[in-house]
């Protein structure tokens, strides 16, 4: 693994590129100003940046890792001697990966590295799934069915077998008369997803399909065979009226 380091104290530096080559990764780079830290992420492309948060010159290491960031996806731990709550808020904006406060032993650098590289890695996968996931939606918009996550697997839904779809909480619950399918995502993402002409959100928490209500009782839909009843909201009923074919 390739680690570039920035650090405007030579005598700390000097120590942890020898730290790092004892633990088995490579010093690509050492700098001493956020100029540099940027210039060198781009040249360098290294796996990982260790930031001194307090640097000489104009820029300081919490803005030079907003723009590292910004432009590449590379983890970053923060070096800091400095522990106030206005220092690790502004630090907490860029999302680094560790934080590592001086002085430091090596076990503190070993420590704050492999939990960096594993998560960063963990994240890497998540985003390439959810991007496969996002290409398959893109493609279903000629056909009949969606492709959900379940027991890391894809499983293909019809859009016909879909009853109704339920918000709870960070999740979504996609119910067909025999499964109930839970997915990590959020009820604006799913309604887009989903064909204009057979579904309809009736609620901020459900969205159901058209040809599967069985009648309109007030402010609640009753849904075919297992009966379930879903409130109409106030502001999603006007909706609805202009969705059904009534006579």
């Amino acid at each position: 693994m390739k680690i570039l380091v920035v650090e405007d104290e030579s005598i700390v530096a000097k120590d942890i590129q020898v730290c790092l080559r004892k633990l088995g990764y490579e010093v690509v780079g050492m700098c001493s100003t956020g100029e540099s830290a940027i210039e060198m992420a781009k040249d360098k492309e290294p796996d990982l940046v260790m930031m001194d948060i307090m640097l000489k010159g104009e820029m300081n290491g919490i803005q030079a890792a907003g723009t590292i960031r910004d432009h590449s996806d590379i983890p970053i731990i923060f070096l800091t001697a400095y522990t106030d709550r206005d220092t690790v808020d502004k630090a907490k904006e860029t999302e680094p990966y560790g934080y590592i406060i001086k002085p430091f032993k090596e076990i503190d650098i070993q420590t704050a590295i492999e939990i960096a590289l594993y998560k960063h890695s963990k994240e890497k996968v998540i985003r390439q799934e959810r991007d496969f996931y996002y290409s398959l939606a893109e493609k279903q918009d000629s056909v009949d069915m969606i492709f959900v996550k379940a027991n890391q697997r894809l499983i293909k839904i019809r859009y016909a077998d879909i009853y109704f779809i339920e918000a709870l909480k960070d999740y979504v619950v996609i119910n067909t008369l025999e499964r109930r399918y839970t997915i990590h995502s959020t009820m604006k993402d799913i309604e887009r997803k989903m064909p204009e002409k057979d579904f309809v959100r009736v609620h901020r928490s459900f969205i159901i399909r058209l040809d599967k209500i069985k009648e309109i009782d007030h402010s609640n839909v009753v849904m075919d065979n297992d009966k379930k009843i879903i409130p109409v909201g106030g502001s999603y009923k006007e909706l609805l009226q202009d969705r059904l074919n009534m006579i």
